[in-house]
């Protein structure tokens, strides 16, 4: 009499570690050296069907090596459905291809609708098929899911070289003489509460930080408005953070912060200062404002100080001018300052290193 409680227990001790393969081995094993009524046996200790069982039979009587790395035969399993279903390809590619975009010369592209829509509409034209399988079929014909990105600018401009040029040579001769130079920006205006911000921090489970729920201004904190002085030989930088408006006074005042705490250090013998800075905000080129707090910063450090403005894409050289100033303790109120029309470096000199 054969003891299937026995072959019960001993294929529960297995089966967590039986692959496909190995749970039809080893029922087939048992009901051979069960004997006559084996199979029967087998199948209802184990619950593996009938046909597996004999499938099993048929390989050991064969005596066939198995393969280690595969589990089934080569060939076996269900095909893919790009292969059984000869339309699906050629749909997909026509409902993504009105929203494509990219460079047709690029081997990447991507597509605007989403795996839901894509999967949808396939579905509504006959074919059976998820988003999963589609997000596959996507990246099988180069497709990725990406952000626009900002590429068209203006007209080009011809003296755009030459602009950056000028005023790379200007930097290099200040650097050279040992004189200061310096570049200036407002970096991004941060409102100051609690309010939302992007990113993780640990905390207890359970317990995230409870912040706004809407990004008003709290008028007794304002907002912050960090103003970056970058000095360009020394790899150093300052920055001031105000909490009302970015005026141009307010720019003044943080070069004079830097050159009170900073600057006067590293450079006690400077006879001029020379200063790269964007064409708008608050110390933008056509800023009256910028140009008389200038004037008073020079007159408060004693030094003449020249001002280089890059335009406001030199990335890919829009139609623009640049405009350098220059005050000096001797210029009179009435002569304050000036824009010249001047050039300046190739776009590789407008990276400047963040402050």
């Amino acid at each position: 009499m054969i003891d299937e409680s026995a072959i019960r227990q001993r294929f529960e001790a297995l089966a967590p570690v039986l692959d496909e393969r190995g749970r039809r081995r080893f029922a087939a094993a048992e009901a051979r050296s069960a004997g006559h009524g084996g199979i029967m046996t087998v199948m209802r200790a184990t619950g593996i069907a009938r046909s597996t069982i004999g499938r099993g039979l048929a390989e050991l009587r064969a005596g066939e090596t198995p393969d280690v790395k595969r589990v089934r035969r080569a060939g076996g399993g269900r095909k893919p459905l790009s292969e059984t279903d000869a339309s699906l390809l050629d749909d997909l590619r026509a409902l993504v291809e009105p929203e494509t975009r990219g460079d047709p010369q690029s081997p990447l592209l991507w597509t605007c609708k989403s795996l839901r829509k894509l999967s949808q509409s396939l579905r509504d034209m006959g074919h059976t098929i998820g988003r999963t399988l589609v997000g596959e079929l996507l990246h099988k014909l180069d497709y990725r899911l990406q952000a626009n990105r900002k590429t068209r600018e203006g007209s080009h401009n011809p003296d755009r070289d030459v602009q950056f040029h000028y005023i790379n040579d200007r930097v290099k001769g200040a650097l050279a003489a040992g004189e200061p130079a310096i570049s200036v920006d407002t970096k991004k205006k941060e409102l100051v509460g609690d309010f939302k911000n992007a990113g993780r921090e640990w905390r207890p489970q359970g317990s995230p930080e409870e912040v706004r729920v809407h990004d008003f201004v709290i008028p007794e904190l304002g907002r912050a408005a960090p103003y970056g002085v970058y000095d360009i030989a020394g790899n150093v930088g300052w920055v001031s953070v105000g909490i009302d408006h970015d005026t141009a006074a307010f720019a003044a005042n943080a070069i004079l912060s830097w050159w009170k705490l900073m600057g006067r250090k590293r450079y006690p013998n400077a006879r001029s200062l020379l200063i790269t800075a964007d064409g708008g905000g608050s110390n933008g080129s056509r800023v009256r404002l910028w140009k008389i707090e200038l004037q008073k910063l020079a007159d408060e450090l004693g030094v003449p100080i020249t001002v280089c403005h890059f335009h406001p894409a030199p990335a890919n050289g829009t139609r623009s001018s640049i405009a350098s100033s220059r005050s000096s303790p001797e210029t009179g109120a009435a002569n304050r300052s000036s824009a010249i029309k001047s050039s300046s470096s190739s776009s590789r000199q407008r990276r400047r290193r963040p402050v």
